[in-house]
């Protein structure tokens, strides 16, 4: 039987490849040229010789190495084969790593990243990594119940974080509905999970939505003091009622001044990542006053690509910030009136004040219906219903502006 001096002291001599030093019951040692030492033991199964790898030394030392060939031994006297044993045990903790709720997150992820956004799928994992692996993903994803689950999303909650927590439900019930589909899990443990949540309290964009008070806005623009390219992008926001980022990103070649239309395309839209490569541009009919805001315009910026180029140095738009600190400057705070509520304005008071069928506002808000039939439908776009509105509505806001028609009188 070995010693561990014997074990420290043992080489391997001279040419050969290895040296073998005999424990006892079948157990050895190898060792290498390069000095590595390993155990082994040698048995007989179905009257063939066969060896299993007990480890290496010093990792495992002489007797855990001895309580490992017992072991194996017992297996043996079973009529199980060691090694065979080992194979199998290793394909299940293979099978067991690939079950658990992060690795199936991950490979969802991985299956989806091509067709989410960017934005939406680092923000997916990033949120995932941080508020649900460290709890339950290394849990099998099958083994795992509705209350785990939500004591997973209260972490979150109590943190004041309640729209955060509903989308990591949203995320976990991707995930378990792939697990599903994939036969490795038979239920979603947080579609029960729907009314255990404290509700998120939807706060909308402030808006400016009476007609006294848009008056009192274009009047305000009218005598901004700022950069005259600010004071037209405030107008501009307020005739074509677009995004705030796709009217920063307005470029002069996508404004087509003989037909009056600002074509927008799709990769700018705030779309689906397949709709932004495939779908069709987003046209914008341009009033009489757009027009005039852009002739006021080009002199400034003309031989810029953006029609609102950024200060901070050529290729680079207008910062997204710009417009809202405009509106502070013209003592519109926060909870009165934001650059994305130029979108809420125009779609109140056209509705209201001129009377435009609501498919043809939400054409030109670039709002898409739901479901299949929904988006097959939508793709009437009431162009000519459009024009007209932009018109009506450029007209509107002119009106506005003065405070009341203007009716001339006969001497």
């Amino acid at each position: 039987m070995l010693t561990n001096i014997e074990i420290q002291r043992a080489t391997c001599p001279p040419g050969k490849r290895v040296a073998r030093f005999t424990d006892s019951g079948g157990m050895y040692l190898e060792v290498s040229q390069a000095g590595s030492k390993r155990w082994f033991w040698k048995y007989y199964h179905l009257g063939k010789e066969k060896r299993l790898a007990l480890g290496t030394y010093p990792d495992v030392s002489l007797k855990h190495a001895r309580f490992a060939r017992d072991d194996a031994r017992k297996l043996l006297s079973t009529g199980v084969d060691p090694v065979q044993q080992r194979k199998a045990d290793k394909a299940v903790a293979r099978v067991s790593s690939a079950n658990t709720y992060e690795a199936v997150a991950r490979e969802l992820h991985a299956l989806k990243e091509r067709e989410w956004s960017a934005a939406y799928a680092g923000k997916w994992l990033r949120m995932s990594e941080a508020n649900i692996f460290p709890f339950i993903g290394s849990l099998p994803v099958d083994s795992i119940t509705p209350p785990l689950v939500l004591d997973t999303l209260r972490r979150v909650e109590k943190q004041g974080k309640r729209e955060t927590a509903h989308s990591l439900r949203q995320y976990a019930g991707q995930t378990f509905r792939y697990a599903i589909a994939t036969g490795r899990a038979t239920n979603d443990p947080t579609a029960p999970l729907k009314d255990a949540l404290q509700a998120v309290l939807v706060r909308h964009m402030a808006a400016v939505l009476t007609p006294k008070q848009a008056g009192q806005l274009l009047r305000d623009i009218d005598i901004y003091n700022g950069s005259p390219v600010t004071r037209e992008a405030l107008l501009l926001s307020a005739l074509t009622f677009q995004r705030p980022g796709e009217i920063r990103q307005m470029e002069w070649a996508e404004l087509d001044f003989d037909k009056a239309m600002w074509t927008i395309p799709a990769a700018k839209m705030k779309r689906t990542k397949q709709a932004k490569m495939s779908g069709r541009p987003h046209y914008v009919p341009l009033s009489p006053q757009a027009l005039a805001s852009l002739e006021r315009l080009r002199p400034l910026t003309g031989h810029h690509k953006y029609v609102f180029p950024s200060l901070l140095g050529e290729g680079r738009c207008m910062s997204e910030n710009t417009v809202n600190t405009a509106l502070r400057r013209m003592g519109y705070d926060n909870e009165t009136m934001t650059a994305h509520g130029f979108r809420a304005m125009a779609r109140t008071l056209i509705a209201e004040e001129l009377n435009v069928a609501a498919d043809v506002i939400e054409a030109q808000l670039a709002h898409g219906k739901a479901g299949p039939l929904g988006m097959a439908y939508d793709r009437a776009q009431y162009m000519n219903q459009r024009r007209d509105m932009m018109k009506k509505w450029a007209n509107y806001l002119d009106k506005l502006r003065k405070g009341a028609d203007v009716v001339k009188l006969r001497a």
